[in-house]
């Protein structure tokens, strides 16, 4: 269960079919400053139309529309959502869509509706991949190869990234790399230790 998970603390969701290459550090930091209420991040793509998209006013956000026919803005909402404490207490009170399903989109329209919602558009230089498509699974599968191939680094991977921000040391990364030394993976994460934090 969720709420037994997150244990009383603010959290942050991402959607299991995005694909984010830029860090989020900088926007957890701005949702601990901001305190309360949630979170959610805006893209400008070609194909709106696809997504949830933000509807604008005076550059105010003043509504989401759910994978609309004429989008509003080109904007949008990416599955990456940070949420405080008062998340579960919102979905509670949520009735299900036509699909019989809790909408997320919906839990944001709540939080927007309390005036509790804020929006951060990602610009230039942040590559958003949505999976959600063959064709987009393709092309994010070519991204993250071209990346990995040019940097030597390998996109988003846990127990470096857990590393890096020192959650793990070198002992606990080779431990993890020890069951994975018969493959690229495991030999990545050995190579890490050995040539350490740049």
């Amino acid at each position: 269960h969720a709420a037994e998970f997150a244990g009383g603390e603010s959290l942050c969701v991402i959607l299991g079919d995005n694909i984010l290459q830029k860090s989020l550090r900088p926007q957890v930091e701005y949702f601990r400053k901001q305190g309360r209420g949630a979170r959610i991040l805006l893209k400008k793509v070609p194909e709106p139309q696809r997504f949830g998209v933000a509807r604008f006013r005076d550059r105010i956000l003043t509504g989401i529309v759910e994978k609309p026919r004429t989008p509003p803005s080109p904007y949008a909402v990416i599955g990456v959502y940070f949420y405080d404490t008062a998340v579960f207490d919102i979905i509670r009170g949520l009735t299900p869509s036509r699909r019989g399903e809790l909408e997320i989109t919906d839990l944001n329209k709540a939080y927007l509706a309390a005036g509790k919602l804020h929006v951060a558009k990602l610009g230039r230089g942040t590559a958003w991949l949505d999976t959600g498509t063959h064709e987009s699974l393709m092309a994010a599968a070519e991204f993250v190869r071209v990346i990995e191939d040019r940097q030597g680094l390998k996109v988003c991977c846990p127990e470096e990234i857990a590393w890096r921000l020192d959650y793990i040391d070198d002992r606990d990364l080779m431990a993890l790399a020890a069951p994975l030394m018969q493959n690229s993976y495991g030999r990545y994460l050995e190579r890490l230790v050995k040539h350490g934090k740049d």
